[in-house]
């Protein structure tokens, strides 16, 4: 039961407890998979724990981060989460591209995103003091970089699955002496698009059919309703500027890594994921 004593302002604090009253949830579904025989309930048993690790540890790395509040610092935690969300988007390829290639691509390309908006950000709309202040910088990057990353994993994914598809029709047209640029313009639109997509239905179903995590978790703090949605619309748009850049970046990126000066296709460099 919750008293005035444990409560600070609006802000009801939540006990390991309450924690594992809400995971009983997951084990009835857990359950429930294995009564229908779904098979799923090992890797939804096994991600909630990855999950819960994952995210005592970061609580525990955002709390020395903050207390620190170190330019150098903040930069390394960025570029750490940088490398592994380039790790995830070269995991997520069923064709990678080969020679180490295509986890630069992913990791410089989300990079690239999340650090121009998050430094747009912190130097426009927020303006901390420090402008560099690990508590607004990191989870402004994290979710630029989350949502970045799966719009760029979807791009490429349809970029190199149409290429291989394609690639009869595209040859034929370089043959007839169309150069990369017009050959490929289709099969970059439809990456284009599958990148795209993630985002702009999150935008479109924001506010009436979802409350977003960041806007919801506000509310249960006690943050003014208005103000938390002014918040989550600020986020909303640098992540959609975000997506926006990185999936550009990506397939573009990638296009040419897939071709060379001679206007020719290079699925050799191409590997099975």
């Amino acid at each position: 039961r919750r008293t005035p004593e444990s409560m600070t302002g609006d802000y009801i604090p939540i006990g390991y407890g309450d924690l594992a009253f809400a995971a009983v949830l997951l084990v009835v579904t857990a359950g429930l998979s294995i009564r229908l025989g779904l098979g799923i309930e090992r890797q939804m048993l096994i991600a909630a724990a990855r999950m819960t690790v994952q995210l005592l540890l970061i609580g525990v790395v955002l709390k020395l981060l903050f207390a620190l509040a170190l330019l150098w610092v903040t930069v390394l935690a960025m570029l750490v989460m940088a490398a592994v969300a380039g790790y995830e988007v070269s995991a997520r390829q069923k064709h990678r591209i080969a020679g180490g290639r295509g986890y630069a691509l992913g990791t410089l390309t989300a990079m690239t995103a999340g650090f121009l908006v998050t430094a747009f950000a912190l130097a426009g709309p927020i303006r901390p003091d420090p402008w560099y202040a690990p508590h607004f910088a990191i989870p402004l990057f994290g979710m630029i970089l989350g949502n970045t990353m799966t719009g760029i994993s979807l791009g490429l994914h349809t970029l190199t699955a149409t290429m291989r598809r394609e690639a009869g029709s595209i040859e034929a047209q370089l043959m007839l002496g169309e150069t990369f640029r017009r050959a490929m313009r289709p099969v970059v639109r439809q990456a284009l698009h599958s990148g795209f997509m993630p985002i702009v239905n999150a935008m479109a179903a924001t506010g009436i059919v979802a409350l977003p995590g960041m806007m919801t978790g506000q509310i249960l703090a006690g943050v003014d309703p208005s103000e938390a949605v002014k918040y989550q619309l600020l986020v909303m748009l640098l992540i959609g500027g975000g997506t926006g850049l990185g999936v550009l970046l990506a397939v573009f990126g990638a296009v040419r890594l897939l071709t060379d000066d001679r206007h020719r296709l290079r699925l050799d460099r191409l590997h099975a994921g």
